[in-house]
């Protein structure tokens, strides 16, 4: 692999938002899930449950609900009281309607998708009619005092169960009235507490399933307003519920962070009668598990410590591999750090502000694995706070450390920074070019002179910035035949001649920056695109594929190198195509043409393109076995994946120069310790 001085940094402090609804698309491959900062995001099943959209949060709006209606439109409602459909090619909110009934605490689509129905503060359940365009007020069913929690559709679309504080409604679409009224503290003796409907279903069999804030899971009678069946799972309260496509399993949260599963199975062998037991107790959560959800495959959950798990169901799975793997999701599946290299700085960026860091340096040399002391250390130079409620889509630093850029939904800033021995000045650019909003991403030039900014609809602009610290438009790029997806991914070549960009349809365009022409776009591949670069001496086009495939494009020849194919031809190993974390960074060292150096959360890769590729039967990662073999016998053992797994969660790894790395961590328990304190268990033997 080579020997590298390593900058460990952990001082990133970055708290991931916990998960508060989540929302599977009726029929689709996709999960939407939103955070208790108001972030949105869609994660794609068939592209390896990757990360595809991300729509930042703003302080103003809160996301308690979500669901998906006419196809694919996905909406959302809050304690704002509106009703927000998001654009997912624009990555932003599209258009908002007031609930008028104050803080909206539920949300649901009927089966059809054409009408939405939320839950209010103020008792009232309202219908909205979906059209082309927006959604439009219908009516107002039955009022009755006391906020609606949550709520669902019969199948038939007839009608809708609702559960509140002691108590759950059954109404009438058609009439609009009340037609079952069950109190669920009736068979409980002296109640001194409330009882809160947490979350509710409506089967097609007429059963009403709740869960509530005494642990319990019940079964109802909707029609005579009877117990079937009662399930307490935990101490606590059970706070989300999902249920599947065929209705025969149910997956529900808790406040202790675990999860059960309900399975509808027969009393005895061969017996039609049926009843629901509770089959399989997960603990994967240390806090709320505020939202579930049940694809056809999988039990998804989402909790508070901000972690989204995907555990498959054994039983669907044709054959033991990598998707029966249980998956684990904290970080995001994008860069929140930027570095500059020349002046060995980094750029943090949080919700709303950004830090910037100098590097700290070492004057000793020492063994492989040792542990070197500073002799400056790491020192934070300046905090840019954004204003507004708006957080922060994208950011990024210059090379040389002199411009700072990053947008919100509606603005786009850049500053220039100006050292001056010990002390700093950030001015900010008054007249930047008034570009449409928001930018998804963010690159400068190799040489800190042009900056690129993806924009919507397939655009990525180029500014020129100048000496004196202003910029101008110099181009707009568009691809030839239009695209309706923003540009989320850039990568610039270090002489300057190239940009590439890819879109939310996962299509790459190439772009001339000499000529301001379309130079070529890479072949169609059927995942999205994680992460790519420009070789600095070939400018060859190295992209990673969400499938973890990796593609070599020559940019000058149009098509792909012979390295591309040899290795389309051979295969990637096992190992690395059943990796479940997306490549989020790839980068090259000058001084080895031949490397490829590249990281996801779990481990740090250099690729050699020298050696050749490991079969299945190879041990992928063998980098410790070899430095206890002879020579003649590590020779024999040498392929091209010098893979390095002792810096996790790793979110950013770059090189300075040719010697030295830098590599930012941010420890699950760091994050775990700013968390609030979870609800205390009693364990056996304690």
């Amino acid at each position: 692999m080579g020997e590298f001085e390593v900058h460990r940094v952990r001082f990133f402090g970055l708290v991931p938002a916990g998960v508060r609804c989540l929302a599977c698309e009726p029929r689709g491959g996709r999960l939407a899930l939103a955070r208790t900062d108001g972030a949105v995001e869609v994660y794609n099943f068939a592209a390896n449950y990757f990360q595809e959209r991300v729509i930042p949060g703003n302080e103003a709006r809160s996301v308690e609900a979500l669901c998906w209606a006419a196809g694919d439109r996905l909406f959302g409602a809050g304690l704002g009281g509106d009703i927000t459909e998001y654009d997912l090619a624009r990555l932003c909110a599209a258009r908002s309607v007031d609930g008028c009934g104050g803080p909206i605490w539920s949300m649901a689509a009927n089966s059809t998708g054409t009408q939405l129905a939320i839950g209010c503060e103020d008792g009232s359940v309202k219908l909205f009619q979906v059209v082309p365009g927006g959604i439009q007020f219908e009516r107002n069913l039955d009022r009755r005092k006391g906020r609606i929690l949550c709520l669902s559709w019969h199948p038939s679309d007839t009608h809708i169960a609702a559960g509140s504080i002691d108590i759950l409604r059954v109404f009438d679409v058609c009439s609009g009235q009340t037609v079952q009224r069950i109190m669920v503290n009736y068979h409980v003796q002296k109640v001194k507490r409330e009882c809160i409907v947490w979350s509710i279903a409506f089967l097609s069999s007429g059963t009403v399933v709740t869960s509530d804030s005494f642990g319990r899971v019940q079964f109802w009678d909707w029609e005579r307003g009877t117990l079937l069946e009662s399930h307490t799972v935990s101490t606590s309260a059970v706070l989300s519920l999902a249920v599947s496509e065929k209705e025969d399993s149910i997956i529900v949260g808790t406040s202790t962070g675990a999860t059960y599963q309900f399975q509808l199975l027969p009393v005895k062998m061969g017996s039609l009668e049926k009843r629901w037991v509770r089959t399989k107790p997960f603990q994967h959560h240390t806090h709320d598990v505020r939202a579930v959800a049940h694809s056809s495959t999988a039990l998804i959950s989402g909790g508070l410590d901000a972690q989204l798990v995907i555990r498959p169901l054994m039983e669907k799975m044709q054959k033991k591999g990598y998707d029966a793997a249980l998956r684990k999701f904290t970080f995001p599946h994008r860069r929140l750090v930027s570095c500059a290299r020349k002046a060995r700085l980094l750029l943090f960026q949080f919700s709303q502000h950004l830090e910037l860091w100098r590097l700290g340096s070492t004057n000793k040399t020492g063994k492989d694995g040792e542990v070197l002391p500073l002799c400056r250390m790491p020192e934070h130079l300046v905090q840019l706070k954004s204003k507004g409620p708006e957080h922060i889509y994208c950011s990024c630093v210059s090379p040389c450390g002199s411009w700072v850029a990053y947008s919100t939904a509606s603005r786009f800033h850049l500053y220039r920074v100006q050292y001056e021995g010990d002390s700093i000045s950030v001015k900010k650019v008054p007249k930047v070019p008034k570009l449409l909003p928001p930018a998804y991403q963010l690159q400068f030039s190799a040489d800190s002179g042009s900056l690129f900014v993806a924009s919507a609809r397939g655009s990525v602009h180029v500014l020129q910035l100048l000496e004196l610290g202003g910029c101008k438009l110099l181009h707009t790029f568009r691809p030839p035949s239009g695209s309706p997806e923003a540009v989320y991914l850039l990568a610039a070549s270090a002489d300057g001649h190239w940009v590439a960009a890819v879109s939310g349809d996962w299509a790459i365009h190439i772009y001339n920056l000499k000529c301001f022409k379309h130079h070529c776009a890479v072949p169609a591949y059927s995942c999205a695109v994680t992460a790519l670069a420009i070789h600095p001496v070939t400018n060859n086009l190295v992209i990673a594929y969400s499938d973890q495939q990796l593609f070599e494009f020559s940019i000058p020849e149009k098509q792909y190198t012979a390295w591309s194919r040899m290795v389309q031809n051979c295969g990637l190993h096992r190992v690395w195509l059943e990796r479940d974390s997306p490549i989020t960074h790839i980068t090259f060292n000058p001084k080895n043409p031949s490397h490829i150096l590249l990281h996801d959360i779990y481990m740090f890769c250099v690729l050699d393109k020298s050696l050749p590729l490991p079969d299945n039967s190879a041990l992928l990662m063998n980098q410790s076995t070899l430095k206890q073999l002879p020579e003649n016998a590590r020779q024999r053992q040498l392929h091209a994946f010098k893979i390095c797994k002792k810096f996790q969660p790793l979110l950013f790894a770059d090189l300075l120069d040719e010697n030295c790395l830098v590599m930012v961590e941010r420890p699950i328990m760091d994050i775990k310790t700013q968390l609030p304190l979870p609800i205390q268990q009693k364990k056996f033997g304690t």
